[in-house]
């Protein structure tokens, strides 16, 4: 079994040759290459942020198991906070705070990573926004921009500034650093947004949860920004047919796509992708003067 060793950390690496993502070939091997070559950038995003995992060993085609909890036999230098919001009973999450750990799940075949809007020192206070727009069947990427459009004009009312990223699926994700708040208010100032747009847009958006109403029309879900939710990570694989990662946009790449297949990012592109653009999100990495208010 082939090893190495990452911040004076010995890790043990299995099965660097199957095949995660049949339709493309991808392999384990190359999914913790990835994570590994993105780690700069992802790293920050994760910090302080308890992981839920999407484990896929034995590819995307296969069983996947969701993982809250720290998995047995994780090594005792992983980093691990209990966390007392999301259940009734309290777990203990795994925190990925550098490179071993995020190379150590990846090993684990956790190609999704998932995170609420808050920090375990925090709990339950968010310091991010998020709206998740969703295309019902018949609607794609393309036709979440004007909703994008109409909430990041919406928001800049009331001083917060969103930033987009692709899901990695085939919706996009808006995000914006915010002082903390209370997650219930987080997530009822989301609501409230999530209707006026479909109140304004009711031919684009929809705010409620019930899928028959989707078709045609694209799901605002501001619910993610409750303090038991939690929503893909930046630069995170996804498990998908291919090997897509959710990717920071210019809001001008955004408005310039003529096919939703131009706002699809593979794992293999975005090496090349943070080398001339950095991150695109790191404005939400902003000290405290930076962030957004919420209304009261």
């Amino acid at each position: 079994m082939p090893h190495t060793e990452i911040g004076g950390h010995r890790l043990a690496l299995s099965n660097l040759d199957k095949v995660l993502y049949p339709a493309t070939g991808f392999t384990k091997g190359e999914a913790i290459r990835y994570y590994a070559a993105v780690a700069d950038v992802l790293l920050p995003h994760l910090d302080g942020r308890p992981l839920s995992f999407l484990r896929f060993p034995d590819g995307v085609e296969g069983e996947k198991f969701f993982t809250k909890h720290v998995p047995p036999g994780t090594p005792d230098w992983v980093t691990t906070r209990k966390i007392t919001v999301v259940s009734r009973t309290p777990l203990n999450q795994v925190l990925i705070q550098d490179e071993a750990t995020l190379v150590w799940a990846a090993n684990l075949a956790a190609l999704e990573l998932h995170t609420p809007q808050w920090q375990s020192d925090h709990q339950a206070e968010a310091d991010r926004l998020v709206f998740d727009l969703d295309p019902g069947e018949g609607a794609d990427i393309l036709d979440c921009r004007r909703l994008a459009d109409w909430l990041r004009e919406r928001v800049a009312d009331d001083g917060i500034t969103l930033l987009p990223k692709t899901s990695g699926s085939k919706g996009l994700h808006l995000i914006a650093a915010i002082e903390r708040t209370p997650s219930d208010r987080v997530s009822a100032y989301a609501k409230r947004l999530a209707q006026q747009a479909e109140a304004e847009l009711p031919d684009h958006a929809v705010s409620k949860m019930a899928k028959d109403l989707r078709p045609g029309k694209v799901f605002v879900d501001w619910s993610q920004n409750n303090q038991a939710k939690t929503t893909a990570a930046p630069y995170t694989l996804r498990a998908k047919q291919r090997p897509t990662a959710s990717t920071p946009l210019t809001w001008a790449e955004l408005a310039a796509a003529d096919r939703p297949e131009d706002l699809v990012f593979l794992g293999t592109d975005l090496p090349r992708r943070i080398e001339e653009y950095g991150d695109l999100l790191a404005p939400l990495l902003e000290s405290a003067a930076g962030r957004g208010r919420i209304p009261v």
